[in-house]
């Protein structure tokens, strides 16, 4: 998730194409904000601080970006499977994060224990 959002954050350009072919409004501001989600997301993980507020943003992320940016029901062909792929992808690292709910915090090995 740190990867991701340092590429929406600093990468923003390597971004926009793609991002406006998918019809997505204020790509730029879309890009950032989502890298910020991201970023404060995979801090929270990290250290175990705030855990809960970083997998609302999480969710506050994927949510929309796996059903925006990779509705394969829109496409055909190689892209149709491509973007089937990065949906089902996205929809596992969903529950996973969700799933981070049921361990009670602070975390064990944690900066905020």
């Amino acid at each position: 998730m740190l990867y991701n959002a340092y590429n929406h954050l600093f990468k923003v350009k390597d971004l926009t194409a793609y991002t406006e072919s998918k019809k997505i409004p204020m790509v730029q501001a879309a890009i950032i904000i989502s890298g910020l989600l991201l970023l404060f997301g995979g801090y929270t993980i990290i250290t175990g601080v705030r855990v809960t507020a970083g997998i609302a943003a999480l969710v506050l992320f994927f949510i929309p970006v796996t059903f925006t940016m990779h509705a394969f029901w829109k496409e055909e062909g190689q892209a149709r499977m491509m973007d089937k792929v990065q949906f089902m992808k996205n929809l596992a690292i969903l529950g996973a994060i969700l799933m981070l709910l049921a361990i009670p915090t602070p975390w064990p090995i944690s900066l905020g224990s």
